[in-house]
């Protein structure tokens, strides 16, 4: 087909046509393709012949380029019998219902239970059958999904299968932009030209070992998922999968003040929504004991102290590098009165728990911080059993408990 008489193939970008030009590589016709600037959710991947005349619609496109590739005697994508032929149209038209929606599961199911014994939808190789289905497929967010859920196992060693061909793979590099952006960052890297800045996935952990990776995404059950969370969930379960490894979920549950049962269980639908898959679900607050023994080691070390200066005073002496008043309180001391904050009585309430660190430190984060605040206010999990719950650092030293290797959170650190 000379170059002036290839047609053009136009498509929304968000929706791209991959079972086109994945065939179109398969079959060995050339072919133009490009995203339409004005398109949107209700455009339809059309193409345009120099003519003037249009082919609208994936399964028709499909069906001119496999007739195509055959008569040009390149390739043979339609069967080798009548028969075949008209089954490779039949499954073009299903193809077609593979979009998201209540029905997607089910029909993917189906396939499933088809592929059970085959190893392609027609026949005994490749034809646009398979293309048109792992085209849609590889454009339908769900089918991740469904596809680690481990429900379908035939259906997804049949798509591992036709995503590994140069065809395919190809049609992801050219229509994706992300993997287009990598391929080029790459391209441009061993060509020493540097690859730029590139958003992707296509990152990886230092000094990962394959199956001993261990990811957590930590909300806090003080509102609902915002993006950031969605970014963070999606990132650490990324890790643990391309490491082989798992994610944990842990509720940072130690602000009563904010939190509710509500929030945690809203969590938990958006996670099932996003698709995580993970390990096990944990609290903060199943760390309670340890945080108090912990902090009675800490309070005898030396390393905590007790100080009853008021917040804003505790604020202004922190700015400017001041030692509270406090700040030499004798072990014996502090510890009976972290009593007192445990016991939520009136002189426990006054006080709080402080790391005896650097009040001069260039950080003012590093000024002496509170480990532990007396609140009354009930845990919606623990109750009144305890008062003394404080976050950041509680949630540091449980990674510690339980072997987190590597974090990925809302603000990318």
């Amino acid at each position: 087909m000379a170059a002036a008489e290839q047609p053009q193939l136009s498509y929304w970008e968000r929706n791209p046509p991959y079972a086109a030009v994945a065939l179109a590589h398969q079959a060995n016709v050339p072919l133009k393709h490009a995203a339409d600037p004005k398109g949107t959710n209700k455009s339809i991947p059309t193409l345009k012949f120099a003519s003037g005349e249009e082919l609208v619609g994936v399964p028709l496109i499909l069906k001119y380029l496999t007739r195509v590739g055959f008569q040009d005697r390149v390739s043979n994508l339609y069967g080798l019998t009548p028969l075949a032929a008209c089954q490779v149209d039949q499954w073009l038209d299903t193809s077609t219902q593979l979009v998201s929606g209540p029905t997607f599961e089910q029909l993917c199911q189906r396939l499933n239970s088809y592929l059970s014994l085959r190893s392609f939808f027609v026949g005994y190789s490749t034809t646009a059958a398979d293309l048109a289905i792992w085209g849609q497929l590889q454009a339908c967010p769900l089918w991740k999904k469904v596809k680690t859920s481990g429900s379908v196992p035939h259906l997804s060693r049949w798509f591992d299968l036709h995503a590994a061909l140069p065809a395919c793979t190809s049609a992801v590099t050219e229509l994706c932009p992300t993997q287009k952006r990598a391929a080029t960052a790459a391209a441009d890297l061993a060509a020493g030209k540097g690859g730029g800045d590139v958003g992707s996935f296509d990152v990886g952990l230092p000094d990962a070992v394959q199956g001993k990776v261990v990811t957590r995404f930590p909300p806090e059950p003080s509102g609902y998922l915002h993006i950031g969370h969605a970014k963070a969930a999606l990132l650490n379960q990324h890790f643990a999968n391309i490491y082989n490894g798992k994610m944990l979920v842990r509720f940072d549950d130690t602000n009563p003040t904010k939190e509710k049962d509500e929030y945690t269980q809203n969590i938990i639908k958006d996670m099932q929504v996003l698709g995580l898959k993970y390990e096990t679900i944990t609290y903060t607050s199943d760390y309670f004991p340890q945080m108090l023994d912990l902090g009675e080691r800490l309070i005898e070390a030396g390393v905590l102290y007790a100080d009853d200066t008021p917040v804003e005073q505790m604020r202004e002496e922190r700015m400017h590098g001041i030692d509270s008043k406090r700040r030499n309180r004798t072990p014996e001391e502090t510890l009976a009165i972290f009593k007192e904050m445990q016991a939520g009585t009136e002189e426990g309430l006054k006080n709080c728990l402080r790391f005896k660190l650097d009040m001069q430190a260039p950080n003012k984060a590093l000024r002496d911080p509170v480990a532990f605040r007396c609140n009354l206010t009930s845990h919606w999990r623990t109750g009144d059993k305890y008062k003394v719950p404080t976050a950041w650092w509680l949630c540091v030293r449980v990674w510690v408990f339980v072997s987190y290797t590597s974090y990925y959170g809302q603000r990318g650190h």
